[in-house]
C-alpha cells in the first residue's frame, strides 16, 4: 500500500528558505516520476515541481530559480528546497506521483509573511 506523508512546512519570513520532505512507502521511486503540489488558500492545487525516475528535474515558472526538487531512491524520500520565499508560496504543498495520483497525504503547511 502506498503512503506519502510530508513534513517541514512552518512559518517563514519573506525571502526565507523551508526544506520539505515527502517520506513514501510502497513506491519505487526510481521507477516513478514524483511532484510537489501546492494548494494555496481559496485556488486550485498546482504542481510546482517534477522529479522524473532519473532524477530530471521541471518547475512552474513561479518557483523556477527558487525551488530545488530532489530525492533518495533509495531512502524513499522525496523533497523540495524552497528559497528565497514569498507571501504567494503560501499554502498547503503535497507529494505526488505525476499521473494517476496517489492518495493524497496530508500535506505540509508554509506560510509565508511579508
Amino acid at each position: 500500500q502506498v503512503q506519502l506523508m510530508e513534513s517541514g512546512g512552518g512559518l517563514v519570513q519573506t525571502g526565507g528558505s523551508l526544506k520539505l520532505s515527502c517520506t513514501t512507502s510502497g513506491i519505487t521511486l526510481s521507477n516513478t516520476a514524483m511532484c510537489w503540489y501546492r494548494q494555496a488558500p481559496g485556488k486550485e492545487r498546482e504542481r510546482v515541481a517534477v522529479i522524473t525516475s532519473s532524477g530530471n528535474t521541471y518547475y512552474a515558472d513561479s518557483v523556477k530559480g527558487r525551488f530545488t526538487a530532489s530525492k533518495d531512491n533509495i531512502a524513499k524520500m522525496v523533497y523540495l528546497q524552497m528559497n528565497s520565499l514569498k507571501p504567494e508560496d503560501t499554502g498547503v504543498y503535497y507529494c505526488n506521483r505525476q499521473y494517476e495520483y496517489y492518495s493524497w497525504g496530508q500535506g505540509t503547511r508554509v506560510t509565508v509573511s511579508p
